[in-house]
C-alpha cells in the first residue's frame, strides 16, 4: 500500500511543514504492519530512525477515523525524562486534531490527572511505577479509563526484558487490560533487540495475538569508533616524562590536561574542549569520580567549568539542567552520566561520546553509541580503557587488561553476527508474586484464595510457578501478618502487608538501598546510602561537601561545599555479563586479528596480552598452574553460569580436589589451591557434571540468597528455589565442564580447545 496516502490529512500536514521529502524504510514498514494486520508489532531500527513517528502516525490516524470512548493508547516508557521528551514531540503531532496527550507520573499537576480521570480520551504516557500506581490507587476508575483502549506502545522494549521490572509491566498490562474489558494490540519499540523472534514472544505474551516483526533496509550505517588504554600511573612517576597520544580522527588538543593529571582522564579533558560530550560511566560513584576530576582540571587550566553530571541519585532539578544543556545545539558542555542518559531522549545534537570501560551488555553499548550521530552524523565513541599497572610479581590473571578485551568482544560481536542480549525468560520470579499478590489485593479488596490465584498465576510471566508453591507463599505472608484471612474466609491485607504497600517504594520492583536526601543550604543535591559522621566528606553532584549534620529520622544530611577529590558510595550494583560475550574475550585472546578502532597504546596492551595468553597456555586448557599448589581457571562463563560453576566445585567437588581459598574475580578467573593433579581436576569434575543432582545442593546450608527486592518476605524454601532454578545457570556451566571431558587423560589432541558456544 501507499503508506502515505493512508495517513490522515493532518498527519499528512505535518509530514509537509516539516520538511520531509519522503517517508523512511521504518516509517513505510510500519504503516504496512498496523494498516495491514491486526497483530502486534516489533519495530527494530536505530536509534534517531524516525521508530516513535513510524508507529504513531499510522495508530493516530486509525484513532482519528474511529475515535476511542476512553484513552485510545497507553505509552509505557522506562524513564520520566523519555516521557517528558516524547510529551512535546506527540503533543505537537496531535495538537490541531484536537486529540489529548497526557503524562501520569510524579511530577505532573494533580489538576491535569483530574481533567483526564474526568474525561478519558487520546494518549496517556506513563511509567511502569506510575501504572503500577495507577493500578492500586485509580482501581474502580480502570474500565472507564481504558475500556476502549487500541494500542499499547512500549518504548525501550530492550530494557524490559532481561529483569523483573519488564514482567512487572506486562503483569500490569495484561492485568489492565482484564480488568478494563479491552483487547488492545501492543507496539514495541527499540534500537537493541540481538533475537527479534524472541523479543517478540516476550512482547506478546499473554495477549492472544502474534506479533509482526517488520523486515525493512535500514540503510548503512557508519559509526566513527576508537578504542584507547591507559594505566592508571601514579603521577609523580610520570612527571618529567612526555605522553604523545594519538586520536581519531586527526586533530590537536585545543588545551592541555594539567601536568600530573591521571592519564585517561586527562585524555577526555583534552578532547572535549569546545565539543558537546557525553561521557559515560558504569556506576555512580565513577561518574561522581571522573566529574570532580574533571572538574578540578577546569580549575587548574583558569577555565570556566564546562562538566555536568546526571545519574539516578541526583535530584531532579541538577538531572534536568543537564538534560536542557544537551538538547541546546550551541552548548559545548559535556555531560557525566550513567545509563540514565543511555535511553532515546533527545539530546540534539551530539558531537561524540566517551565511553570509560567497558559497558556490561552489548545493548548498553549499542544504546550510548546511538546517542551520537542523529541528524545525519555518523555516531562517534571514543573508548577510555584504564587499569593499574600489574605489580611486578603479579600473578598471571592480573596481566590481563580484562575491561580492554572485554570491550573489543562487545565491539565484535555486534559487527561480526549483530548479537546483543536475548530476553531472559526462564526465571521463577517469587519476589515478583509477591508484589503482584499484594498489589492485587490492595486494588480489589477482599477475595478467596482461589479467587487471589486466580488473578495472579494465569499471569503469563508466572507459567514456571506451580500452585503448590503459590500455596507455600499464602500460608507464609498469613503468618507474617502481610495478609490475614477474614470471618468469611476472604484474604484481604495485613497490617504489616499495609505498611509496604502503603510506601510509594513499593510501587517500583528494582532493588534501593535505604537513601538520605542530601541539602546544601535550601538546594536539594540528590540522595546517598550509608552517610558518614558529622565532619566527614561526601561526594555528589561532581563536587565534595563537609557533613555539617545528619538527621537520622527524617533521613536528610546537611552539608556545605569544599574542595577536594573523594570516592562516592550509592550502593552495589552487579552487572549481569553474558556468556557470549566471555567466549568472544576467548577469541580476542587467540586469534591475531587487528581491529581498526584500536588506537596506538591498546594495540601494544592487546599484544602483550595475547603474548601472555599464549605463554601462559590459557589457550590450550582453562586450568593453569600458577606454581606450588596454586591454580586460576579461566571459563569463559557469563555471569551466572560462572556463579553456579563456583558453587558446584566448592560444594559437589570441593572435598575431593582438596579445594581451598577459592577466590574469583567475576566472571573472568577463579584462583585457589588444590591437593590433585590437573588430570584429576578433568576427571573429577566432569565425573561430577554428568551425575543428576538437585540444583537446590548449590546453595549453602541455611543460606537465604535474598536477590530481589521482595525476597525478604518470601518463605525462605521459595527464596533458595528461585535462586538454584532461576538465576544460576546450570545448565550452561555443566555443559562447559562436560566440554572439558576431553582433557582427561592427556592435553586436547589438537592443542587448541576453545570454549563451546552457547546458544
Amino acid at each position: 500500500m501507499n503508506v502515505f496516502d493512508r495517513y490522515a490529512p493532518f498527519i499528512q500536514d505535518y509530514i509537509y511543514r516539516s520538511g520531509w521529502q519522503n517517508l523512511r524504510a521504518v516509517q513505510n514498514a510500519a504503516g504496512n504492519a498496523i494498516f495491514g494486520t491486526d497483530d502486534n508489532v516489533l519495530l527494530t531500527a536505530s536509534t534517531a530512525s524516525g521508530k516513535t513517528e513510524a508507529a504513531f502516525f499510522p495508530i493516530l490516524t486509525l484513532l482519528d477515523e474511529d475515535p476511542p470512548r476512553t484513552v485510545g493508547v497507553l505509552y509505557v516508557a522506562p524513564l520520566k525524562a523519555l516521557i517528558n521528551d516524547q510529551f512535546g514531540r506527540l503533543n505537537e503531532l496531535c495538537e490541531e486534531q484536537g486529540i489529548e496527550v497526557y503524562r501520569w507520573h510524579g511530577d505532573v499537576a494533580q489538576t491535569r490527572k483530574r481533567r483526564l480521570l474526568r474525561k478519558p480520551s487520546g494518549i496517556l504516557q506513563i511509567t511502569p511505577e506510575s501504572l503500577e500506581s495507577l493500578m492500586i490507587n485509580k482501581h474502580m476508575e480502570i474500565p472507564s479509563l481504558f475500556g476502549d483502549l487500541r494500542f499499547i506502545v512500549i518504548d525501550e522494549i530492550h530494557s524490559l526484558l532481561r529483569g523483573d521490572r519488564g514482567m512487572q509491566t506486562f503483569s500490569l498490562i495484561e492485568r489492565l487490560c482484564k480488568l478494563a474489558g479491552c483487547h488492545p494490540r501492543r507496539i514495541g519499540l527499540s534500537a537493541t533487540i540481538g533475537n527479534p523472534e524472541d523479543a517478540g514472544k516476550f512482547l506478546s505474551a499473554g495477549s492472544g495475538r502474534g506479533t509482526v516483526i517488520p523486515k525493512f533496509d535500514g540503510g548503512r550505517e557508519v559509526w566513527r569508533l576508537s578504542m584507547e588504554h591507559f594505566f592508571n600511573t601514579d603521577p609523580q612517576a610520570d612527571e618529567g616524562k612526555e605522553i604523545t597520544i594519538e586520536t581519531p580522527p586527526a586533530e590537536a588538543p585545543t588545551d592541555t590536561a594539567p601536568k600530573a593529571a591521571d592519564p585517561g582522564i586527562g585524555y577526555i579533558f583534552e578532547h572535549t574542549q569546545g565539543k558537546k560530550c557525553l561521557v559515560f560511566t558504569n556506576s555512580r560513584e565513577e561518574c561522581e569520580s571522573v566529574c570532580q576530576s574533571l572538574r578540578q582540571y577546569c580549575e587548574v587550566n583558569h577555565e570556566p567549568d564546562r562538566f555536568l553530571i546526571h545519574h539516578g541519585n541526583l535530584s531532579a532539578s541538577y538531572r534536568e539542567s543537564a538534560e536542557e544543556e544537551m538538547k541546546d545545539d550551541d552548548s559545548l558542555m559535556s555531560v557525566c552520566a550513567t545509563a540514565t542518559l543511555e535511553l532515546g531522549i533527545d539530546i540534539g545534537r551530539l558531537e561524540r561520546a566517551f565511553q570509560i570501560d567497558a559497558p556490561f551488555t552489548v545493548s548498553g553499548f549499542l544504546q550510548r553509541m546511538g546517542r551520537t550521530g542523529r541528524r545525519g552524523d555518523p555516531s562517534e565513541m571514543w573508548f577510555v580503557m584504564r587499569e593499574e599497572h600489574p605489580e611486578a610479581r603479579a600473578m598471571l590473571p592480573d596481566m590481563i587488561p580484562w575491561r580492554l578485551i572485554q570491550g573489543i568482544a562487545l565491539v565484535q560481536l555486534y559487527i561480526e553476527e549483530r548479537f546483543v542480549e536475548p530476553p531472559r525468560m526462564d526465571r521463577l520470579p517469587f519476589s515478583l508474586l509477591y508484589h503482584q499478590t499484594m498489589s492485587t489485593l490492595a486494588s480489589c479488596g477482599e477475595m478467596t484464595p482461589g479467587e487471589l490465584a486466580s488473578r495472579v498465576l494465569p499471569l503469563s510471566c508466572f507459567h514456571r510457578i506451580m500452585k503448590e508453591d503459590y500455596q507455600l507463599l499464602l500460608r507464609h505472608l498469613l503468618e507474617i501478618d502481610h495478609i490475614n484471612r477474614t470471618e468469611n474466609g476472604g484474604l484481604i491485607l495485613g497490617l504489616a502487608g499495609e505498611r509496604v504497600v502503603n510506601s510509594y517504594k513499593f510501587y517500583a520492583v528494582f532493588q534501593e538501598n535505604i537513601e538520605y536526601s542530601v541539602h546544601a543550604g535550601s538546594e536539594q543535591l540528590g540522595t546517598i546510602v550509608k552517610p558518614p559522621p558529622v565532619g566527614d566528606k561526601i561526594a555528589i553532584a561532581g563536587r565534595v561537601w563537609v557533613v555539617e549534620e545528619v538527621d537520622h529520622k527524617r533521613r536528610n544530611v546537611y552539608c556545605t561545599l569544599v574542595k577536594g577529590n573523594i570516592p562516592a558510595y550509592f550502593g552495589d550494583v552487579a552487572g549481569d555479563i553474558h556468556t557470549r560475550i566471555l567466549e568472544r574475550m576467548y577469541g580476542v585472546l587467540s586469534e591475531e586479528k587487528n581491529y581498526p578502532y584500536l588506537m596506538p597504546h591498546a594495540v601494544c596492551r592487546l599484544q602483550d596480552a595475547r603474548d601472555t595468553f599464549l605463554k601462559s597456555e590459557m589457550r590450550n586448557r582453562p586450568l593453569v598452574h600458577l606454581g606450588g599448589k596454586m591454580w586460576a581457571l579461566f571459563p569463559w562463563l557469563g555471569s551466572y553460569a560462572f556463579l553456579a560453576l563456583e558453587r558446584f566445585l566448592k560444594i559437589r567437588c570441593g572435598e575431593s580436589l582438596g579445594l581451598k581459598g577459592l577466590n574469583s574475580t567475576r566472571p573472568y578467573y577463579m584462583q585457589f589451591t588444590m591437593q590433585v593433579s590437573e588430570d584429576e581436576f578433568y576427571r573429577i569434575v566432569c565425573e561430577e557434571a554428568v551425575k543428576e543432582f538437585d540444583p537446590l545442593e548449590l546453595v549453602y546450608p541455611k543460606e537465604v540468597p535474598v536477590f530481589e527486592k521482595y525476597d525478604e518476605f518470601v518463605p525462605d524454601e521459595l527464596v533458595r528455589k528461585g535462586f538454584a532454578l532461576g538465576v544460576l545457570d546450570i545448565d550452561g556451566m555443566k555443559n562447559r565442564v562436560l566440554s572439558w571431558a576431553e582433557y582427561v587423560g592427556g592435553l586436547y589432541p589438537n592443542g587448541d580447545c576453545p570454549p563451546e558456544r552457547t546458544e
